[in-house]
This record gives structure tokens, sequence and C-alpha cells, in this order.
């Protein structure tokens, strides 16, 4: 238990000091935001600082930092490390910037941000690449929800039936403009949100003798398999890069850089810039911090031998079912359909806006008018088609593609970052580490895994020497990115700090 409270103050202290940290070396200004300066009654809508908070959190939020951080807990308390590190050192200030970013160039969706700043090759790729994972994650947070309301209900009102219902809300969300649906009921959601994850807290530390939270250790505790003629146990998945990717969005994640937008075109002022978005992010860590120690103490210590990981490795780790057990055990016959309440409003409410954002995407890449209802049919019914037949396919399947590319999408933002910072400010590491550090790190994490995993070049599959190799390569290739991002960005330093008195002199024009 003293891990878990350790953790939760480093979290809340880390928004506090870091954040400011982040904010400083971001330096916003007073220039009207794309919401002041370009209403258009749809997406540009001005909305207060609190309701701008609390639907980040609910984009952003979905199943990952609840289905993630109980998958996370295979591996044992070693995953509070990297919600609290990831939280506060990459994901919060991959969301920071991603939203100040698309912010500072009209609200533009993350593809054409990262176009901006890595090239046009990149600017079509990500274009692709962001429209893609954003139907995943609808995808995801469609039919996780589902098969919860399943559970739930009479049989008649299977998860096929519930997946259709949940697809007509995602349709209303994703046409009407944003004030009509997400800005009304957005900031209810979130705050059951807030307290759903509080009830497992209280739950979980009241349920502390029979199941006592586990403290830190950097054992690999993930459940393999023993041989019962060798006792040699097999299947034990290594921390190093897989842990990494399935808790997604509990630590760092691409998919809120496709959020962010909706977001910017919302905001007052760049000043809201640490509470909306850094914020948001430390409270996801949270919310993800909470159901891991839940998930470990629950399963590990339920069978008081040690091997209650294994219960939930045979359940699938995060899904429905283990989030199910946890409710109903931690919380009571009255304390769990409440907490489920809360499980299937959050990954819904981050569904329709990822269908959204796909919707926001492709007509920035089109150039759209988003004013002409007639336009926003034509690319919203499509995307939600594309949407339910995916549905159809394996869930784990799914979740395994969408992690993978999730953390792939967050690793290139920040590289876009990086170029933005040292583009405009110089050539001043005293800048750049902000973003370049987390930028190589999650280079060498995706590119590990995308080496190691069987849904990828599966070298995994040879053992340790295929391990070894995967090791070996997602290192090299985060070094090279590492020193092409140096040598492409430092090679003329007069041209950037040029660069900047312009964008100085711009700014201080349109103020």
């Amino acid at each position: 238990m003293i891990t878990f409270f350790a953790a939760l103050v480093i979290l809340i202290v880390g928004y506090m000091i870091y954040g400011k940290i982040v904010e400083k070396i971001f330096a916003p200004n007073d220039h009207a935001t794309p919401a002041v300066a370009n209403p258009d009654g749809v997406d540009y809508v001005p909305i207060s600082t609190g309701k701008a908070f609390l639907i980040q959190l609910l984009n952003i939020a979905g199943l990952g930092p609840i289905f993630g951080a109980i998958s996370g807990a295979m591996w044992g308390p070693s995953v509070y490390l990297w919600i609290v590190c990831g939280t506060l050192l990459a994901g919060a200030v991959h969301d920071f910037m991603s939203g100040m970013l698309s912010e500072r160039n009209d609200g533009a969706s993350i593809s054409e941000v990262t176009g901006k700043y890595l090239g046009p090759v990149m600017h079509n790729v990500m274009r692709v690449f962001s429209v893609v994972l954003l139907v995943m994650v609808g995808v995801v947070f469609m039919v996780g929800p589902a098969g919860l309301l399943a559970r739930l209900t009479p049989e008649w009102l299977d998860i096929r039936v519930w997946t259709v219902i949940i697809l007509i809300y995602y349709f209303l969300a994703t046409l009407l403009p944003i004030d009509k649906i997400i800005g009304r009921v957005y900031p209810l959601f979130g705050i059951l949100l807030i307290l759903m994850a509080i009830g497992i807290a209280i739950g979980t530390i009241i349920h502390s003798g029979e199941r006592p939270m586990m403290e830190l250790t950097l054992k690999n505790l993930f459940p393999g398999t023993v041989d019962s003629v060798t006792g040699k146990v097999t299947g034990v998945r290594p921390i190093w890069p897989l842990m990494f990717i399935t808790v997604a969005c509990g630590a760092i994640s691409g998919f809120h850089a496709t959020q962010s937008p909706i977001v910017s075109r919302c905001i007052k002022s760049e000043r809201e810039g640490r509470k909306i978005f850094y914020g948001a992010m430390v409270a996801e860590g949270i919310i993800a911090l909470i159901w891991a120690a839940a998930a470990v103490a629950f399963f590990w210590n339920k069978d008081g031998a040690g091997t209650g990981l294994s219960a939930l490795k045979a359940i699938g780790g995060g899904n429905s079912n283990s989030v199910y057990d946890m409710c109903v055990a931690l919380l009571g016959k009255f304390g769990g359909p409440i907490a489920l309440l809360g499980v299937i409003v959050c990954p819904i409410t981050s569904g329709d806006t990822a269908f959204r954002g796909a919707r926001m995407t492709i007509f920035d890449w089109f150039k759209l008018d988003e004013k002409k209802i007639r336009v926003r049919l034509s690319v919203a019914v499509p995307l939600l088609l594309i949407g339910y037949g995916i549905s159809f396919i394996n869930y784990n399947v799914v979740w395994r593609y969408f992690s993978w590319s999730n953390q792939t999408l967050a690793m290139i933002v920040l590289w876009a970052a990086s170029v933005y910072l040292a583009t405009n400010y110089g050539p001043n590491p005293n800048r750049c580490w902000l973003t370049v550090v987390p930028a190589t790190f999650m280079s060498a994490v995706s590119i590990t895994y995308l080496l190691y995993a069987p849904e990828c070049f599966n070298l995994g599959a040879h053992g340790t020497t295929g391990l070894t190799v995967s090791y070996v390569g997602g290192v090299v290739v985060a070094c090279v990115f590492l020193a092409i991002f140096l040598l492409t960005t430092y090679r003329n330093p007069a041209k950037s700090l040029e660069r900047q008195q312009n964008v100085d002199i711009s700014r201080k024009a349109a103020h």
C-alpha cells in the first residue's frame, strides 16, 4: 500500500512541478485562439476551462487506463513505475505538445501538424495512419462496453444489439456540433469517471486485509506455464517491450494526439493548456494507477498461493470479464453496477470522439467544409460502417494492433514536437530534451515490439535469440532516429533563430 500512495503523490506533485517546467519551455502567449478568432458553430466553439478539461479527459481515457492497466498488472507491481514515469515524462508532455501545436496551427488535426514539421512523405503517411488508428480505437471502444452491457441486460440484448445501439449514438456524436452532445453530457460523465476510480481505490483499500496491495518489485511476475514432467516454466512474456505497449493509454498514447485537436479548437487561451492537456493525462495516469494496483491486489492474492495472476491471464487480462469481477467483488451489490456504468460510459465517450477525430482528419486532408451537413454525412456514414465491419474481428487481435500503432503514433508526434522546439527556439538542448528523450525512448519501445510480437515480425518465436535481436534492433533504430534529428535540426542554427524571430514578429502583429 505504501508503493501505491507514494506513486499517487508523485503523480500529483509531478503535475505541479514538471507540468510548469513543460509550460515554461513551450512559452504560451496571449494571441487569439482558433475558437476565439474563427468560431464556426460546429468544431470551433469556445468552452470553459473546466468543461474543456473534462471533455479532454473523457476523450483520451476510454478503456485504456482500465483494460490496459489491468493487463499490465500481469507483470506485477513493476507496472506502477511505467505508469508514473511514462505519464509525467512522456504521456503528459505528448498530450500537451500535440494540443498546443494544434492550437498554434488553427486547430489542425495531428496528421497536418506532423506533416508540417516532418515533411510531405510523413504528412501523407500520418493521414492514413491516423484514420486507420482512429477507426480501430472506435471499434475497441464500441465492442468493449457492448460486452459489459450484454452481461448486465437480458439475453436478447446481446453484444451485437448493443454494438448497433452504440453505433447509432456514435453517428449522432460524430455528426452534430460539439456543443450539442459532447459539450453538454461529457462534464457529467467526467465526474462519474473520477468517482468510479475513487470507488475502486476505496474498495481495494477496504479489502486490503484479505487482498493486500503488493509493494514495488522489479521482478517479472508474468504467469508462465509449468511443465508437469520437467518443471520448466515457459510462456513468461518479457516486461520490455510488452508491458510498455500493453499499458498504452495509462502511460502514453498516440491516440490522445488525435483527440487533442478537438479541444484545441475550443480553448479560450493558450494559458489553459497545462491544466487541460497535461492535467488530463495526469488524471488518466492516476486512474490507471488505481486500476493496476487494484488488479494486482485482487488477482495476485486471490488464491492465497501467489499464483492469482494466472487467473487474470486465463480470462485475457483487462476486459469486460475482469472488470465485472473486480467491481462486483470490491464494491458489492450496489457499488458494482455504479462502477460498471463508469467503465461503460468511459469508452463510449472516447469511441464517439475517435470517429469524430477521423472525420476531422479527412476534412483537413481534403479541405472539406464542416459546416455542410451533407458533406459531414458523406464522411461519417462510411467510417461508421467500416468500424462496424471490423467489430466482427477477434477483440484481442484488434487490441494488439491498436496498442502497437498507438505507441508508434506517439513516437512520431514526439519527434514532430522535437522538430518544432528546435526550429522555433533555435538549437537549444535545454528546450529540446523535453521531447527528444521520450521520443527516443518510445522509438526503442515501438521498434522492439515490432520485431518481437507475433502480429509483426515474430522474432519472439525464436526464444532468447529472437528477444536479443529485438532488443538490439530497437535500440539501434532509436539511436538512428536520434542521429537523424540531431544532424538535420542542428545543421543550420542561424536559420532556426531567424525563423524564431519571424514567428515572434508574426505573433506580435496578430496580437
